[in-house]
């Protein structure tokens, strides 16, 4: 029996009658799809936009700036308090106050070289001692006192022992500061105390009192404490690669992404997502950003692996506010009503006691922000009222879309302008939205003056903002690069696509005992 030739395929067989067998077709992908399946689905060209915008920046941008900067760190320096108080005192006798003149409990400017802290308050000062203890008669009530002789018995300042001193007075009103006799009697009795002193108060300077031809030859004066912060920036970086092959994959899908980047080919949606992916990470660094602690695993893995030598973190906005802000717990339960507008005067108060900045900024969760909608709600009585209720939607007359028009709500309680608004990255479910520990930020608008180290002058910044590394010669706001031998770049043999982006930046938090992170 002979041969047909030439010989046949493997996937072309003979049959002895007409008919359609599997056999009798050529087949592209190993039988699972043929030409016998010739008919074109119905297809949807473009992809599904499920998330809507995905990009959370724009936080940094709305409140503040960005800056170049030539050096590893930036260095600015913050007021401290004009007048003298000192939080954490105790009552030791009738004539005397022991005043804690330790850093973490001195309210006024202190006196002195850092680690010898000395007394700010003078002869002939006269003070209102406030007891602020938890037991004892004088809990709440307050007494005039004149002081008659300069701080002396100085103790402590080692490490963990705080520093103290004696201070001499005399009551305007009283024979003493615990004797029965006077008309204010046993203002302060010495029952509300630890390890044997007395009753805890607080102190502050209003004046002095002076005779006829006195002399203040032997008075000291007050030289503030040097109050400086720094902050250092960190280099971020990212690559997107395709090969050459894949950079002339058409596909049937038509890709289109946040920043215009449209086409049937995949790997531009790649590229494009991958950017604007990393101008995300530009700002989660600066709000996120931590420094490394010094007995940390990335301060350990710095010193140890040469890989990661100079790793040390930065500061970031959540990171400043919680060391030297303000932080507030579970804010009426996001419940809104009377809770709420209870604790919102509770962070009036707070804001009465720091820089008491006219306008703010609130950056909410959407609890958070059905929260206040709830409370401001509840005090006007309808969403939109006068101005009588202390409260009201609106800051220019009232009129809430004229305020709306500005992207925030906004609305007055006291003497504070607040402007409410949503922040994506605390409800996005791949950022913030996932965790859920914190609500909002409270961020006050405007700037503030600082004296620059580098300019040797006052100058005037938003009390947030970036900076970034830039010189003549090299600008790293935002770098990217493309190498390898594919989509126009030929830098060097590698069959494929390299997009480089790089950033070198850092966040100064100034003044943020005037910002506030609400927390769960």
């Amino acid at each position: 029996m002979g041969t047909l030739s030439p010989a046949l395929g493997p996937n072309l067989e003979p049959a002895q009658k007409r008919m359609t067998l599997t056999t009798n077709y050529l087949s592209f992908t190993e039988g699972e799809n043929d030409f016998a399946q010739q008919y074109l689905p119905e297809l949807y060209e473009q992809e599904v936009e499920r998330y809507g915008n995905r990009t959370i920046a724009g936080f940094l941008r709305m409140v503040g700036a960005e800056m170049p900067m030539t050096s590893d760190q930036v260095v600015w320096s913050e007021q401290n308090r004009l007048h003298v108080a000192y939080e954490t005192c105790e009552v030791i006798d009738d004539t005397t106050i022991r005043v804690n003149i330790d850093p973490d409990f001195t309210v006024g400017p202190p006196v002195g070289a850092v680690g010898s802290k000395e007394c700010a308050i003078k002869v002939n000062n006269t003070l209102v001692v406030y007891g602020n203890g938890t037991t004892g008669a004088g809990i709440g009530k307050s007494m005039k006192v004149l002081v008659t002789a300069a701080p002396t018995n100085y103790q402590g300042g080692s490490a963990g022992v705080p520093r103290t001193c004696d201070v001499t007075v005399a009551p305007y009103t009283a024979s003493g500061l615990t004797t029965s006799a006077g008309p204010e009697a046993g203002e302060f009795d010495g029952s509300g105390s630890s390890g044997g002193l007395n009753s805890a108060v607080a102190v502050f300077v209003y004046g002095s009192e002076w005779v006829k031809g006195s002399n203040t030859d032997a008075l000291a004066s007050i030289e503030p404490d040097f109050t400086q912060y720094s902050n250092s920036p960190i280099i971020i970086r990212d690559k997107f690669e395709i090969n050459g092959s894949d950079t002339a994959q058409i596909g049937w899908v038509e890709v289109a992404t946040e920043d215009g980047t449209s086409g049937y080919l995949w790997y531009l949606k790649s590229e494009s997502e991958t950017r604007l992916r990393f101008e995300d990470y530009m700002e989660m660094a600066m709000v996120e950003g931590e420094l490394a602690a010094t007995n940390s695993a990335v301060a350990g893995i710095a010193l140890n692996n040469a890989n990661y030598t100079g790793n040390k973190g930065t500061q970031g906005l959540f990171a400043a506010i919680q060391d030297r802000g303000h932080e507030f717990q579970n804010f009426a339960g996001t419940g809104g009503g009377n809770a709420a507008l209870e604790d919102f005067d509770t962070i009036l108060a707070q804001l009465d006691f720091e820089g008491a900045i006219e306008e703010n900024m609130l950056f909410c969760n959407r609890s958070l922000a059905l929260a206040i909608d709830n409370m401001l709600a509840n005090v006007n009585g309808s969403a939109q009222a006068g101005p009588s209720n202390g409260a009201s939607y609106g800051l220019f007359e009232n009129d809430a879309s004229m305020a709306l028009n500005f992207g925030f709500d906004g609305f007055r309680r006291g003497s504070y302008d607040f402007y409410k608004t949503d922040w994506k990255y605390l409800n996005d479910a791949s950022t913030r939205g996932l965790a859920k520990d914190i609500e909002g930020v409270l961020v006050p608008a405007g700037t503030s003056t600082v004296y620059d180290q580098m300019l040797g002058t006052n100058i005037r910044r938003p009390f947030l903002h970036v900076r970034y590394r830039a010189s003549e010669a090299d600008d790293r706001r935002l770098k990217s690069w493309v190498t390898g031998s594919v989509g126009g770049a030929y830098t060097s043999s590698l069959d494929a696509m390299e997009v480089h982006f790089l950033s070198e930046r850092c966040l100064v938090t100034q003044a943020a005992n005037n910002f506030m992170l609400f927390t769960t």
